[in-house]
């Protein structure tokens, strides 16, 4: 116990706790068994509960297994700057055969990504992330990394982008991240972001459409569309479009479109329900800034569905997720009175760390 104090994965679970003289020691190969000093033996049950256990996943963020100059292995905490003999996976293990718990029973509103990501290794994936210098998308980009894989920063702000890629390494010096420049308000931008991962030569595993604006004052963009809808929808559509032969290359693969609950408060259809395309690019004097927003996020719901339609398939699943009432993001700095709103709802919505990422992570 005192081992598993120094780790700072102190178990108070009584039933678990083992009798004096007995230790708790792991396998390679990550089978846990027991060693009983007073008798010197050892065995792979629980001297109380019968149990045989396993450990489950990878180390915990910010840990990495070394091995000392007697070949002994050791565990070194990165973030705490200390080091122990004792496995920290020890604090997560699993009865050798658990009933494996279904997402609902796992997950609630509290979960952190670095739980849900607990025990994956996304070593060899490569990620897309796109607004990822901050917020949700920072977030995302942040958890993928920590975990192994490949992260391509797709930013507008180059500068905030190298930023946020520091910040990274900063958490972990071996983190594979890297910005590119991504405008999805400019199609030709979107055309030579995608031309330029593809001269890498790489593979795309996850694709995250996260970038979005909100509450924006009316505007058109260099295409000659109303950059709400240009930007939150049009230019991920136009983004898919170009690394789709790439997503199924790389199949099993998967796209999320983060969308929002908001969708449900407006509709794209006119009078006689049919598709009124006026109202996915508006006039100046049709122009309704949170119904731009609301309708760029139906659009997203509707492309999703029919992406998933067309390429899974051929291994290529794509999401629409709601990310939760998360107040703690940017995207209302575009109009004082939404800050405002914002920061007063905070107490009764999530932070970043508490964002829904379970269809994050296939």
């Amino acid at each position: 116990m005192a081992a598993l104090r120094y780790a700072g994965l102190d178990d108070t679970d009584s039933e678990d706790e083992l009798p004096p003289g007995w230790e708790q020691r792991t396998t390679k190969d990550g089978w846990v068994y027991y060693a009983n000093h007073t008798e010197e033996k050892t065995q792979w049950e629980h001297p109380k509960t019968g149990k045989r256990k396993r450990i489950a996943g990878d180390l915990p963020y910010g840990w990495e297994q070394e091995t000392d100059e007697n070949g002994q292995v050791f565990f070194v905490d990165h973030i705490n700057k200390r080091t122990t003999y004792l496995d920290p996976r020890l604090a997560f293990t699993v009865d050798d055969n658990p009933t494996k718990p279904t997402a609902r029973q796992r997950y609630d509103g509290s979960t952190t990504a670095m739980e849900i990501l607990q025990g994956r290794d996304f070593s060899g994936k490569v990620v897309v992330v796109t607004g990822a210098n901050s917020g949700i998308g920072f977030e995302t980009a942040k958890s993928f990394a920590l975990h192994g894989a490949h992260v391509i920063l797709a930013c507008r702000n180059m500068t905030r982008a190298n930023e946020a890629v520091s910040r990274i390494l900063g958490e972990w010096h071996k983190a594979k991240v890297e910005a590119m420049t991504l405008d999805l308000a400019v199609l030709r931008s979107v055309q030579h972001f995608a031309q330029a991962f593809k001269a890498k030569n790489v593979s795309l595993h996850v694709l995250v459409c996260n970038a979005a604006v909100f509450a924006l004052p009316w505007s058109l963009t260099k295409d000659g569309l109303e950059t709400t809808f240009q930007v939150n929808h049009l230019g991920h559509f136009y983004l898919v479009q170009l690394l789709q032969d790439v997503l199924c290359r790389s199949a099993p693969a998967r796209v999320v479109v983060v969308s929002s609950e908001s969708h449900r408060f407006t509709d794209i259809n006119d009078s006689s329900g049919k598709l009124d395309f006026s109202r996915l690019s508006p006039s100046k004097n049709d122009y309704w800034a949170m119904l731009a927003y609301n309708r760029s996020k139906l659009c997203n719901i509707l492309f999703s569905n029919e992406l998933h339609r067309r390429l899974s398939p051929r291994g290529v699943t794509s999401n629409a997720v709601h990310p939760g009432n998360v107040m703690y993001s940017s995207i209302h700095r575009s109009w004082w009175v939404y800050t405002l709103l914002f920061t007063l709802a905070r107490p009764f919505t999530k932070s970043m760390l508490l964002t829904n990422y379970q269809e994050l992570y296939p």
